[in-house]
Formats: structure tokens, sequence, C-alpha cells
């Protein structure tokens, strides 16, 4: 079981799997809603994911046509996106997870529009956009 929460500890929830990819997305978008170089996400089963606390605080943004940014209304803290047209996944946000746990399988996309001032020469793949 994984366990994760916001900054402010309002908003609590659990996965009940595991973390099998973790894509290091470099998109301006991404870029602006996480106020940083870039925002690590994987894929996760909605049905698998539960809230335990603070749905009241959860709030949306739409930041392109089908595709929701969730974050705490009370903190910012970023918790998951989802698309519109896959119901069944979120994309959780790495950084709210308090479990640790270990992934091999981590990439980076979007490298084409990555900030001028990150190198992100760790050795991972490395997508101009999309994963193919």
């Amino acid at each position: 079981m994984i366990e994760g929460s916001c900054l402010c500890g309002g908003i609590r929830y659990e996965y009940d799997g595991e973390i099998g990819e973790i894509s290091i997305c470099h998109c301006s978008q991404c870029r602006k809603a996480h106020g940083s170089a870039f925002a690590a996400v994987s894929p996760v089963d909605a049905a698998k994911f539960r809230l335990l606390a603070g749905a009241e605080l959860l709030k949306e943004y739409r930041s392109s046509p089908g595709k929701a940014r969730v974050f705490c209304s009370r903190c910012g803290s970023p918790l998951y996106s989802a698309h519109d047209h896959l119901p069944e996944v979120k994309r959780l946000r790495l950084g709210t997870v308090d479990t640790p746990f270990t992934c091999d399988n981590v990439f980076h996309i979007f490298t084409d529009s990555k900030a001028s001032w990150w190198d992100c020469d760790d050795g991972h793949p490395r997508y101009a956009q999309r994963k193919p």
C-alpha cells in the first residue's frame, strides 16, 4: 500500500498498487504547475486510488481541454492529473507520496521544452515529446 498527502496534510490518500513507471515531464505546463524544472508522475489505476481525508479540499484546474490538474485548495500541492478520455487512470504527482518505493522504469519526456538551466543527463531515456 502506498500512502501520500499534500503539504498541509489536509488531503491524504492511499494507492493499493505499485508504481510501475516514473515519467519526468519537462513540458512548460508541468514546469509552471509545479514551479520546478519538471514534474515526476506515474499513471495509477483510478479504481485502486482512495482518498482517506480532504475530499472537500480538492480543486481542479483545466489546463487544456479534457485535462484536469487536481490540487489542494489550502496549500496548493498538486496531487494528480486526469484526462477525461481516460477516467480509469490518474497521473499521480510522486512528490506527494509518503511511502518509500523504488521503480527502475524512469524516463524523461518533452525534453525539447525543458528549462534551459536544468541538465537532465542522468542516464535515463529521454524523449523530445511523448514516449513512443
